[in-house]
């Protein structure tokens, strides 16, 4: 046998235990005898809970996706619910997405549930993220699943955790079923199920959740401007063409091309190089079919369907890409309107963002006269303020990386409701002789035109994870004093939880639970925010620039002053 660290080795020897099936512990053997690089990937680690939850590549070990790291985290919770609800008649709701393995992933999970007499709701087939979260609440579960990668490579899958008020895991609770998971014996794993307290849910629950969808992303648009607009929409594969298409057509937009080459669900994404929204080459098909037929606008969600991609319009008529900053300040200004319109804003109500978004959020609230909650990155803190504060409403708030909730009906990021209220946003705009594009300039001339860029460097395996650890190290122990020529003046260390003024050296606390992130604000008004990303091997590098701008006739030179600013400021720090 070659050389193998005796931590190693001590894990792995646990996976060749009567515990774990033949092949498995085959194919454990097999690494050994001839893939040892293979083999430590594989168990130098447990795989974690970030912020979307526990992501990783599919595979045997305890640092991958399989029937026994999600049966762990399942027998955990299982153990979990017991203690806190006890006596209570248990019950979780699971659905799961288009990637490979996710159907017999899920039914795996659910086997343990119900091996642990908890009363189990199984989607019959994949279904979008945000109608598990809303799932949850209408039948009444303490918990819910989702086995999902997201937007992640086809090697990957997820296990997202929901607790009763339909948002994901939070603290106390995440860190408390942490200890237990690490506690059990994989030899403690349930596997053994009780088919009668497993149901499939399907078509009834999907009713009732598209038609709430189409209630909360519906804004008095008359039928004729919806049969004005044109829209595009891909799924990329995915789960939302269960749910998006129907949704138009029952919020009445009748008008829809569907990119029929990536309606298909397909957990290989054969059309694309990454199954994301954010990256322009994802839309490259709508794009084109936008085109072709003339499209207003062009939707299109990642695999989950809880992230959406909106491109509409330039000032040249040619189709652009908007960024999760821009959609997110259109969409919350939107709503902002209508509650005004109806005299229903009294100083009791809320909108939400994160600390590396937009800052321009919070002077939007400024001008309705709402509060701007803003909390870390992850729509998991967005539920948890609806949560913590139940006597305020929530209108609806948003994160850069294409996410948007609209109210509180669902607790996590939702493409279907937001692909909706983007029509809705563009139907009006059109029958009013303006576009999506020219509204949002408009914004940019009442509130500040700010703009932001997102960099991200990709920096895999453990070295790769090492090398992160040591550029968030040197961050804090060499601050920066000076971006681009403008002077630091204050940096928040997320991870201490204390802010720091450089001009008179004073700190304040930072009062939201501890994170990896470092944010530096210069004299300028620029910001500069650090984080290494809760489920992908990256570290995310977001910058925000802003001025005035005082008329749509200067937006085009304005916004390249901008981008000069954000090519100076990555310059300077050597991102470029």
């Amino acid at each position: 046998m070659r050389h193998i660290d005796p931590k190693l080795l001590e894990r792995v020897n646990t996976w060749l235990t009567p515990a774990f099936d033949k092949d498995t512990q085959d194919y454990i053997k097999n690494l050994i005898a001839v893939e040892p690089t293979e083999l430590k990937e594989s168990f130098y680690k447990n795989l974690e809970f970030g912020t979307g939850g526990m992501r990783g590549v599919m595979g045997i070990g305890t640092n991958r996706i399989n029937k026994y790291t999600l049966g762990k985290n399942t027998q955990g919770i299982s153990n979990y619910m017991h203690q806190v609800f006890p006596g209570e008649t248990l019950k979780v709701a699971i659905a799961f997405d288009c990637r490979h393995n996710s159907k017999s992933l899920a039914k795996v999970v659910a086997d343990v549930f119900s091996a642990n007499n908890i009363k189990v709701y199984l989607f019959e087939d994949l279904r979008p993220t945000p109608e598990l979260s809303f799932a949850l609440k209408h039948l009444g579960c303490h918990c819910g699943i989702v086995l999902t990668a997201s937007h992640n490579p086809p090697e990957y899958n997820g296990y997202k955790v929901y607790w009763q008020d339909g948002g994901q895991l939070v603290p106390p609770q995440d860190g408390e079923i942490i200890n237990l998971i690490n506690a059990l014996d994989y030899a403690e794993i349930k596997f053994e199920a009780k088919p009668e307290l497993i149901e499939y849910i399907g078509e009834a629950v999907d009713n009732v959740f598209i038609d709430a969808a189409v209630k909360n992303g519906s804004f008095d648009t008359p039928q004729k401007d919806k049969d004005n607009l044109n829209v595009v929409f891909t799924s990329l594969h995915g789960t939302s063409i269960t749910t998006i298409p129907e949704t138009f057509e029952r919020a009445g937009y009748k008008n829809v091309h569907i990119v029929e080459e990536q309606r298909e669900p397909n957990g290989d994404f054969p059309t694309v190089k990454s199954p994301n929204p954010e990256e322009p080459e994802a839309l490259k098909m709508a794009l084109d079919l936008a085109k072709k037929v003339d499209g207003d606008i062009v939707i299109g969600t990642d695999p989950d369907s809880d992230r959406v991609g909106v491109a509409v319009r330039g000032l040249d008529n040619k189709m652009i890409l908007l960024n999760g900053n821009q959609t997110m300040v259109m969409m919350t200004e939107f709503l902002l309107q209508q509650w005004k319109s109806k005299n229903k804003i009294n100083d009791n109500q809320f909108i939400g963002s994160t600390i590396v978004s937009t800052p321009m959020m919070s002077a939007l609230a400024d001008a309705f006269n709402v509060e701007c909650k803003i909390g870390l990155t992850g729509f998991k803190w967005i539920a948890k303020m609806i949560k913590d504060f139940p006597n305020q409403e929530f209108i609806g708030g948003g994160e850069e990386s294409f996410g948007f909730m609209v109210g509180d009906f669902v607790r996590d990021k939702d493409a279907v409701t937001s692909a909706l209220l983007a029509c809705e946003i563009a139907a009006q705009a059109k029958a009013k002789g303006s576009t999506f594009y020219k509204e949002l300039i408009q914004l940019y001339t009442k509130h500040g035109f700010y703009k932001e860029r997102l960099i991200s460097i990709t920096k895999k395996g453990i070295e790769g994870a090492q090398e992160i650890k040591q550029m968030m190290i040197d961050a804090r122990e060499n601050p920066l004093t000076t971006v681009n020529g403008s002077k630091v003046i204050k940096i928040e260390d997320y991870q201490l939880s204390e802010a720091k003024n450089t001009l008179d050296n004073t700190t304040t606390v930072i009062d939201i639970p501890k994170s990896n992130v470092l944010i530096y604000y210069t004299e300028d008004g620029s910001k500069i925010a650090l984080r290494p990303s809760g489920t992908e091997p990256k570290i995310k590098f977001y910058i925000s620039v802003n001025t005035t701008l005082d008329n749509v006739s200067e937006f085009e030179a304005t916004e390249q002053k901008l981008e000069s600013k954000i090519d100076a400021i990555l310059k300077d720090m050597q991102l470029n």
